[in-house]
């Protein structure tokens, strides 16, 4: 019999999961994957002393367990606290002081779920891993790839878009075929204590915390200018423009009744915000980018093709073209303007239905010039 240790998060999509794998008779083995600590001091890994209550994952695996013992399967636990700060929050702390916006979630699975979960699993005698992502497994010219879910207002395949290949080959996603309201009715029928619990949402590390509370633990208030972006005017006065992101819409401190405004661009090393007052601002858009560090998950039929292109979760699909470089780099040109394109996140291309792969947005362009460079030309004339 097929062993597979499913990660089971304390939520009702893994927990459905799980059971799914069983009726369809696999030997399967739950495991819940604790990947940070609230209570980290000082003298551990360097980080500020933080509040209990950031990320209740001693709940989750209390709820895991209740779903494990109700499914009549075993439950293991692993810690992964180390692996996920060395890969996945450093680098979402030196990605924001760079003053970009990067994707935690995608260098979770990268490197803790589909990486070194994936090992351990394979160190225990487990033939497979599943999860309770929405995305299905198929094939792409004779091998394993990934493709949107069945139902695409749940589907998760962005933030697979850097799983390794081979981590593809032997990882299986039971949700792939059914919707949420059908995994709640399954959750129901078995009385799982978790089929009404809520999905959870934004990054684990900051729970219910303010965001910009949070990031102050690690990187400096540096306060500077707001400015104007229509008029050059200075407008208000920042905390740093590293709590801020292109396209944001509120939590400006400016003066008199200016406004609404929207981030449009800023600015680390002049320390200075800039804002539009119209959504659609010029100053949003852009008509083309460059990935890199691209992660092909399929053999893609030449350097330069169409496809279409996603540049944040649940976005619709942009037709675009793509040209792959040398080091795995990507340049796509858009087949119209798009709005609040953003460095550090990811751009995930897809034929169809079936995932490409993904890589971090580098640079942003706009008439073949990056947006920064006119940004700052404009604003010195």
């Amino acid at each position: 019999m097929t062993k597979v240790l499913v990660g089971l998060s304390g939520g009702v999509d893994s927990a459905v999961a799980a059971y799914l794998l069983k009726q369809q008779g696999y030997e399967v083995t739950c495991c819940f994957m604790r990947n940070w600590d609230s209570a980290l001091n000082n003298d551990t890994l360097g980080n500020p002393t933080l509040n209990d209550d950031i990320c209740p994952q001693e709940a989750d695996y209390n709820d895991a367990k209740k779903a494990a013992e109700k499914l009549g399967l075993p439950l293991l636990r692993v810690d992964y606290i180390k692996e996920y700060w060395d890969n996945v929050f450093a680098d979402f702390i030196s990605e924001y002081q760079k003053g970009r916006t990067p994707n935690p979630d995608i260098l979770c699975n990268k490197y803790i779920k589909f990486d070194a979960f994936l090992r351990y699993a394979q160190a225990n005698g487990f033939d497979l891993i599943a999860t309770g992502h929405y995305v299905k497994k198929g094939t792409y010219n004779g091998r394993y790839c990934l493709k949107k879910a069945h139902d695409h207002n749940k589907d998760q395949s962005y933030f697979l878009a850097q799983v390794a290949k081979e981590a593809v080959d032997i990882s299986l996603f039971p949700l792939g075929d059914i919707d949420k309201p059908q995994v709640r009715r399954i959750a129901h029928e078995l009385d799982l204590n978790i089929a009404d619990k809520k999905d959870s949402t934004g990054i684990c590390f900051i729970g219910e915390r303010n965001f910009r509370d949070f990031l102050k633990n690690y990187i400096p208030m540096k306060k500077g200018k707001i400015i104007d972006i229509e008029t050059k005017e200075v407008v208000g006065e920042h905390d740093g423009v590293f709590y801020y992101t292109i396209g944001q819409r509120k939590g400006f401190r400016v003066g008199g009744n200016r406004g609404p405004y929207f981030c449009v661009g800023k600015d680390v090393y002049r320390n200075e915000l800039y804002l539009a007052s119209q959504n659609d601002h010029e100053w949003l858009y852009a008509d083309s980018c460059l990935l890199v560090g691209f992660n092909r998950l399929i053999e893609i039929p030449s350097a330069e093709f169409d496809c279409q292109a996603k540049f944040r979760y649940r976005q619709n699909d942009n037709p675009v073209r793509a040209k792959f470089l040398e080091d795995n780099q990507v340049l796509l040109k858009f087949s119209e303007p798009l709005k609040a394109v953003t460095k550090g996140q990811q751009g995930v291309l897809y034929i169809d239905d079936v995932m490409i792969g993904g890589g971090v947005i580098e640079e942003v362009y706009l008439n073949g010039r990056d947006k920064d460079d006119i940004l700052k030309t404009y604003l010195d004339e």
